[in-house]
């Protein structure tokens, strides 16, 4: 694993978390070979600017951790079309045709999980739990190559927790502390995924003064976040889009 270089002093200060652009919140955090953690399902949640940015930097050899790889041109999937991505440690991967086409021709490495797991592993990897048994997964190819154990009676592989370089996440508010509320189902693995990465950068929607959000309706704590960036316009695509006829 690519060790996470130091990351410079913010704009504002040393002690301020926010960031002007994506570019600038990148810089001297992502590197060659690293492991990243993205938030998102589809394309709910999904820190596109973020990701644009890292696109845009030119880093290679990465192994990405995320549910999905988005959809070909957009999210996750812009790059693996300029092929920056060479491992992806995913669930869900039917929805992009470039991904298929390089897994299937060898030039993608993947790490196939169950939903739960991964969420699990990502969960493991923040808390700082090295592995787990669960009972998913048992019997299938899922656990080739992994320690299993008896339980009560019961059979269990044994799966190990999962730590990034950096986190990418997508968040609907954070007050300049870092504290972040997520919107509905756009929460998805973005939590997991802050908590599991050394370094973790939140792409936001919405900035406000610390002490608007009450302590209450925070999400993720600040002590997660290490640098906020705001993007009040994204796209919000929508993955697949199904009308009625008339």
């Amino acid at each position: 694993m690519a060790q996470t270089p130091v990351a410079p002093p913010a704009a504002g200060g040393a002690k301020s978390k926010l960031y002007p652009d994506a570019k600038t919140a990148l810089d001297g955090v992502v590197a060659d070979g690293q492991t990243l953690a993205v938030g998102g399902f589809g394309l709910c949640g999904i820190p596109e600017a973020l990701i644009a940015a890292l696109r845009d930097s030119g880093v290679k050899g990465l192994t990405a951790i995320s549910n999905n790889a988005g959809v070909d041109g957009f999210g996750l999937g812009q790059l693996l079309g300029t092929r920056q991505i060479r491992k992806m440690i995913s669930s869900y991967v039917g929805e992009n045709k470039e991904f298929e086409r390089q897994f299937l021709a060898g030039e993608l490495e993947l790490e196939f999980n169950p939903q739960g797991t991964l969420a699990e592993r990502l969960r493991a990897g923040g808390a700082g739990i090295p592995a787990f048994f669960t009972a998913t997964g048992y019997g299938t190819v899922v656990a080739e190559g992994k320690e299993t154990r008896e339980f009560d009676g019961e059979h269990y592989v044994m799966e190990t927790a999962l730590v990034a370089d950096v986190s990418l996440v997508k968040a609907w508010k954070a007050d300049k502390a870092g504290n972040l509320v997520f919107r509905k189902t756009a929460r998805n693995f973005n939590p997991a995924c802050a908590m599991a990465g050394k370094v973790c950068i939140a792409e936001v929607g919405e900035v406000v003064e610390v002490g608007a959000i009450d302590p209450d309706h925070v999400h993720l704590p600040g002590i997660y976040v290490d640098r906020i960036v705001h993007n009040p316009s994204p796209e919000k695509r929508i993955e697949q889009r199904t009308v009625r006829s008339k």
